[in-house]
């Protein structure tokens, strides 16, 4: 059976070998969640259990937060492993060999692979958006309150410090959004050439003519040591609502349209966005990255298994795979520090491996 010069190999050819890899690569990463999940456990569940009247719900309730984000984590090395599991077995029962006699070239081996890749990458971006980034939240706001009840904070952003100038704010809670916004827990420190003169503390606050208006305030005076209460008193002129509301945005937390809109408004109020731009690409571009795990592990797939190097071309394949996630956290650490521009920091490493895995591909079987 001859498989002709098209891209894909025979279509019996191409199902087995998808079945097989998307079958391992579901093993592999079912291996994975259960040993990780356990070890993880080892270390958290004596803070979920410390919380008094959390037991066995508390901690199967960590475990539905927990496994979503481990599952999107490790799919992409998930799939690496199981595409040499797959390409070296293949090997060594000659099956590859067996292909290539046939006319089936390497690329037509691995196209297959590919497109199982492509949806799987499709089907990790939809649970990233759907799941993980939900789970992501839940977990950080229990985690937040030592794994306590956690109440609705659906609209409220927590814990917010804004800088006036020299002076500081700190809010416990903020609710609503614009000039419908809300502060709840008020701390206001005023600064004068850098020492502390003024603190002041109120219950709530609210946006009234272009300042904020705190009521019931406690206010000690640094240098005299003096506590006076105030009915009320004004802070905050010229600081928009929206460097409250909008002052502590978790990429990871958020699907990836609710992320592009708080970009937007970020932008629109002249806040820096580099660091939330990186993660909004990387959303896309992590699922991507299991379309290069076959590409890169196919250097262990061909070539004569009795020939003694199976094992070192394994090994390879592992490796390029490593080096693309250290390289993949490198760049997503230097674009959420600013030093790299989004778009490099989320698509360099793919494209770069890319390149690389397709250079040791041609250079060792074509």
């Amino acid at each position: 059976m001859s498989a002709g010069p098209g891209f894909l190999p025979p279509r019996t050819i191409g199902w087995y070998l998808a079945q097989t890899f998307v079958s391992r690569s579901l093993a592999v990463l079912a291996a994975l969640v259960l040993v990780l999940m356990t070890l993880d456990l080892l270390g958290e569940s004596g803070d979920i259990l410390a919380y008094p009247g959390n037991g066995q719900a508390a901690i199967l309730h960590y475990v539905a937060l927990r496994v979503p984000q481990i599952i999107a984590r490790f799919l992409p090395f998930s799939v690496l492993l199981g595409t040499l599991i797959t390409l070296v077995r293949m090997n060594a029962n000659s099956e590859i060999i067996s292909m290539k006699a046939a006319g089936i070239s390497a690329h037509q081996i691995l196209a297959p692979l590919g497109f199982a890749s492509l949806a799987i990458a499709g089907l990790s971006f939809w649970f990233n958006d759907h799941v993980v980034a939900r789970s992501t939240a839940a977990l950080t706001a229990w985690q937040n309150v030592d794994y306590g009840p956690v109440r609705d904070t659906r609209g409220v952003v927590d814990n917010v410090w804004v800088r006036d100038g020299e002076d500081l704010i700190h809010v416990d809670h903020v609710t609503g959004r614009g000039a419908a916004a809300r502060l709840i827990g008020v701390e206001y420190y005023d600064r004068t050439a850098d020492r502390l003169t003024v603190i002041a503390k109120g219950e709530r606050g609210q946006f009234v003519n272009g300042a904020w208006k705190i009521d019931k305030v406690q206010l000690f005076d640094v240098r005299r040591g003096a506590l006076r209460d105030f009915p009320s008193m004004t802070i905050g002129k010229g600081i928009a609502p929206d460097r409250f509301t909008l002052a502590s945005v978790d990429g990871d937390s958020r699907s990836f349209r609710s992320l592009w809109e708080a970009i937007g408004e970020l932008q629109a109020s002249g806040r820096p966005t580099g660091a939330l731009r990186t993660i909004l690409w990387h959303k896309i571009s992590g699922p991507l990255s299991t379309i290069l795990m076959p590409l890169l592990a196919g250097v262990a797939g061909f070539g004569l298994a009795r020939s003694g190097r199976l094992f070192l071309r394994a090994v390879i394949g592992m490796a390029l795979g490593f080096l693309y996630f250290v390289a993949d956290n490198f760049a997503l650490a230097m674009g959420n520090l600013g030093a790299y521009p989004p778009l490099l920091a989320a698509w360099a490493p793919f494209l770069l491996f890319f390149l690389i895995g397709e250079a040791v591909l041609i250079r060792t079987e074509e």
